[in-house]
């Protein structure tokens, strides 16, 4: 059992949805500490952080991306000693009552990523076709380049090991850091694991921002990231 466990919550902008899911998060995980990272919100997030409580806040002035906010999350639980790391979501498609589950994961792995593909008998809301249809190319290729068999190239609940994020060389800041994630812990030869997490789609139409609502420039940026990282990582080790 991991001793010192951080949940790292990225925010931007999730006043419906915030104050509850902290409240789910520390029935589930009542002895790891929280943290989130707020990346520029407009709306009454801060607020709503703040008369929460009990909760560890990065602030962004600007909003600088999905993946810097990663980042800085796991910057934080290096720099305070952690051991583990969870990241959840705050807009309520993540079940903060699966943490216990991906921490008892962590124990024979050094990644544990939730899949909403693995278990194909667990149903849940349908994805949008074009996210759906994009994270199958995607994954698939991914399989390819560093044999693990994924099944979901993109969902946001994981768990690390604080020893695994200590090799990671992560600098993407928008939806392309899970990307770097899988490439770099096939270099380093991370032991991976899935675990199946229901499918919620609560807002299908929710924005990607900086121009990646078009599906072929997120297409685009993500095929880039993988070559990139392929050049960095995979090349070099064959």
């Amino acid at each position: 059992m991991m001793r010192r466990v951080l949940i790292v919550i990225p925010l931007y902008n999730e006043e419906a949805t915030l104050a509850r899911v902290l409240a789910q998060v520390r029935r589930a995980a009542p002895t790891a500490d929280a943290l989130v990272i707020d990346d520029g919100s407009t709306d009454r997030s801060p607020v709503i952080v703040r008369e929460v409580g009990d909760v560890a806040v990065i602030t962004h002035p600007l909003n600088q991306g999905y993946g810097q906010s990663l980042i800085d999350g796991f910057a934080y639980a290096l720099t305070h000693a952690y051991d583990a790391v969870v990241t959840i979501d705050c807009d309520e498609q993540h079940e903060p009552r699966q943490i216990p589950q991906f921490l008892d994961a962590l124990a024979g792995a050094d990644i544990v990523s939730g899949s909403r593909y693995l278990d194909p008998a667990a149903g849940g809301d349908p994805a949008p076709a074009d996210r759906r249809i994009l994270n199958e190319e995607i994954t698939a290729r991914l399989r390819a380049l560093t044999g693990y068999p994924l099944t979901d190239a993109f969902c946001g609940f994981k768990a690390y090991r604080a020893a695994a994020l200590r090799v990671l060389r992560l600098d993407d800041p928008s939806y392309g850091l899970p990307l770097q994630v899988w490439i770099q812990a096939a270099h380093h030869r991370l032991r991976v694991v899935e675990l199946a997490t229901p499918r919620i789609y609560k807002n299908p139409d929710r924005q990607f921002w900086g121009g990646l609502d078009d599906v072929a420039v997120r297409r685009h940026y993500y095929e880039r990231v993988i070559e990139r990282e392929v050049q960095r990582w995979l090349v070099s080790s064959r």
